[in-house]
């Protein structure tokens, strides 16, 4: 079979592999659609210190199951149209007892940890497969794994109708959380440095940009929420400057929740922490969120489409990767289609 595969950092191939064979609870699925992430790129970088070589990557992930036991929890069979969860966690550390996978201590993330699944087979556990409506479409498919890192985010931050919700970055993460607040009944304020990206965020229906390059993100933000600053601010960059105005931007009684991977740590006013009683809480990768993301999809409510730069297919991968690395300001979304 065909895979993409990093043998290191800044190489990139479409290599032949023997196809995979499931072992014990395990499904084996032949990929339809996988997407590119921009942790992928930073894996080609080598910037992503998670990442172990050589490396098959792909964690947005979509198929059809070829086979899987019959005695599976999820009652699936051969022949069904899943998506990938690709957060495999051991199940009786702490976090996992509670129900908060995603903080597994020995969590292993496919395409990082472990070889992903951007190629014609993969074998996964067949407890962590979710089934596709029929009618789903299977380039949005390999979407939802996206559109779950920002619900996370948001339900992290416990989000209401009717609240100011700022997002720092406008990249697929911090502009599909501002379509998903928008959904939530809540307003959205999306903050760059780049114009083009912004005014792409406002033609998606974010309700309100800021370009912080260009004016004062607070006062901005201040006179948008009529002096109350925002109930909930999402940090979708990693940036060290975007953390610490997290805590600039945040309403008294308010939420932050870091989404974004900083390389150093960041040093913050902890007196506002206590001035303003701030609720900061972490929010890493997704736990649980699947159904949640295909309903918005399929509903209509997020148009994870508008995103979407391009679909190509397993041969153009290794190009595309190295030209997004290059220009990244000229793509949001691909996704590889293995049809």
């Amino acid at each position: 079979m065909k895979a993409i595969k990093f043998e290191k950092p800044w190489e990139v191939a479409c290599v032949d592999m023997e196809k995979p064979v499931p072992g014990p609870g395990q499904a084996l699925i032949k990929i339809v659609t996988a997407g590119i992430c921009g942790s992928d790129i930073g894996a080609f970088r080598g910037t992503n210190g998670l990442v172990s070589y050589p490396r098959v990557i792909g964690h947005e992930l979509a198929g059809i199951i070829e086979s899987i036991p019959e005695d599976n929890p999820k009652g699936l069979k051969v022949g069904d149209k899943v998506i990938v969860d690709p957060y495999l966690y051991c199940g009786h550390c702490y976090p996992c007892s509670i129900g908060r996978t995603n903080c597994c201590t020995d969590l292993h993330v496919l395409g990082v940890h472990v070889d992903g699944g951007m190629a014609e087979y993969f074998c996964h556990p067949a407890d962590m497969l979710v089934k596709m409506p029929e009618d789903m479409d299977w380039v949005l498919a390999a979407m939802a794994e996206p559109l779950t890192i920002s619900l996370h985010g948001v339900h992290r931050g416990g989000l209401k109708a009717g609240e100011f919700c700022a997002i720092y970055g406008a990249g697929p993460i911090g502009l599909l959380a501002g379509m998903v607040a928008e959904a939530y009944g809540a307003h959205a304020i999306l903050i760059d440095v780049v114009q083009e990206r912004l005014d792409f965020a406002r033609s998606v229906g974010i309700e309100y940009i800021v370009n912080s390059g260009e004016e004062d993100a607070v006062a901005a933000v201040a006179k948008i929420t009529d002096g109350n600053m925002a109930q909930l601010v999402m940090e979708c960059t990693g940036a060290n400057v975007c953390i610490r105005s997290t805590l600039d931007l945040v309403s008294n009684a308010g939420r932050i929740t870091f989404t974004g991977w900083p390389k150093k740590e960041t040093s913050i006013p902890t007196d506002m922490i206590t001035k303003k009683e701030v609720d900061i809480r972490g929010a890493r990768t997704s736990a649980g969120e699947f159904e949640e993301a295909i309903e918005l999809i399929t509903s209509g409510r997020v148009d994870v489409k508008r995103i979407l730069t391009k679909t190509i297919s397993m041969d153009e991968a290794p190009e595309t990767i190295i030209d997004i690395e290059k220009n990244p300001g000229n793509y949001m979304k691909v996704v590889v289609d293995l049809r």
